[in-house]
């Protein structure tokens, strides 16, 4: 069975204008995405079908693949069915563009049913929703028959609970689904049905048709981001996703590599009366460097500058691995791996800038300081408390040795 996911995405937002290209922590909202559903096994192909320039831009930008569609489509059904004119398969998914945490296994549950029974034309998923989320306009609702067809989907509560105290599970709607190929031909030739009308939900013109939709319940995951607060509870969530991971990361380190000024220093350059450079550095984060050492973790220095001060500070620390003066510092990391016997999984870099976002992804976890810039917190795998030169070192070094 050949399967192929692809991404509806529009520019066009009422409420979030530009949406596919909203920043989550580095990475448009498209790519995030984009990478899930490229991490589900059983997919042939992931497409992005777009009417827009800029985000036909920017999925190019990050390797993916995109077809540009009519801008005419009425709906994202209609962009799939695009696509599956130019590109034959199987099965089709339609996932929606604005889900960045779904999850793999989701797209994995819904062409399991298509390879597992073959009277499944349709298939889409839901999960377990609170009587709250249910009573809400904007959270789908969804009911089944024994055989987990929809009976029916709505935005008013469903199933609706007259008397109090009832026992009543609620099933909340998740955008996706997979058709056959033939199916998804003939659903878009369909007109909108009056109950499609009324409710703004397109999969009401299959059940109105005639067409079962298997619905498949799957475990409870992250809301898409439809309004301003969704997109800051969408990033904070990937925030505290990409902390966890990282921390699990930490395990394998067995060398930290360390940027000065920002890190071991709060930035500030001193000059004498006879033009030498002064430094000050935070006694917390000598203890840092020192806790890792009795560990048998290695530290390394790695900085684009050099003077007195710095040298003997490190050596002070018993720093003997330090690569001072390097304004390259990609040329400099795979030197100071090889001398101390790691791979790039097993080192941790710590930077505060530019330069050394070269740098974050060619080592297994990058880390900034709390007073770095936005767009290096961005692309940073793990973000400190502390700012730099006021222990952030030794923070992050606790944080190693908690983990061993």
């Amino acid at each position: 069975m050949r399967a192929v996911a692809v991404i509806p995405a529009r520019y066009a937002s009422t409420r979030l204008p530009g949406k596919p290209l909203l920043n989550i922590c580095g990475k448009p909202l498209i790519q995030r995405v984009w990478e899930i559903v490229a991490r589900a096994h059983g997919l042939d192909e992931v497409v992005v079908a777009t009417d827009d320039a800029r985000i036909v831009d920017a999925v190019e930008a990050f390797g993916g693949k995109v077809c540009m569609t009519s801008p005419d489509c009425r709906s994202g059904s209609d962009r799939v069915r695009e696509v599956a004119a130019a590109l034959a398969a199987d099965v089709y998914v339609n996932v929606q563009g604005d889900e960045p945490l779904l999850e793999p296994s989701a797209i994995e549950t819904l062409l399991a049913v298509f390879r597992q029974d073959g009277s499944v034309q349709v298939a889409t998923l839901c999960s377990r929703i609170s009587e709250e989320q249910a009573r809400s306009p904007h959270q789908v609702k969804v009911v089944r028959d024994h055989a987990g067809n929809a009976l029916y989907f709505s935005r008013a509560p469903l199933p609706f609970v007259r008397d109090t105290g009832e026992s009543v599970v609620f099933l909340g709607h998740i955008g996706m689904y997979a058709y056959r190929a033939d199916v998804l031909r003939s659903f878009v030739s369909l007109p909108p049905s009056p109950l499609e009308q009324a409710e703004k939900l397109e999969q009401l013109r299959l059940l109105q048709a005639g067409v079962s939709i298997r619905v498949l319940e799957v475990p409870p995951m992250g809301a898409g981001v439809d309004t301003p607060e969704d997109l800051e509870r969408v990033r904070a969530v990937v925030k505290e996703r990409r902390r966890a991971a990282a921390l699990e990361k930490l395990k394998r380190v067995r060398l930290v590599i360390t940027d000065v000024d920002g890190v071991l220093t709060d930035g500030g350059l001193y000059y004498g009366p006879d033009g030498e450079c002064l430094k000050r550095f935070h006694a917390r984060d000598g203890l840092g460097v020192r806790l890792l050492q009795q560990a048998g973790i290695q530290v390394a220095v790695l900085s684009g500058r050099d003077c007195p001060a710095l040298r003997r500070r490190l050596a002070d620390l018993g720093i003997t691995e330090a690569v001072l003066g390097q304004v390259d510092k990609r040329a400099a990391l795979s030197g100071i791996m090889e001398r101390c016997g790691v791979v790039a999984e097993e080192v941790a870099f710590i930077g505060d800038d530019i330069p050394d976002m070269e740098v974050f992804g060619l080592c297994g976890v990058a880390v900034t300081v709390g007073d770095a810039p936005d767009y290096v917190k961005a692309r940073a795998d793990l973000v400190l408390k502390c700012r730099g030169g006021q222990g952030a070192f030794r923070e992050f070094g606790q944080l190693i040795i908690n983990t061993k």
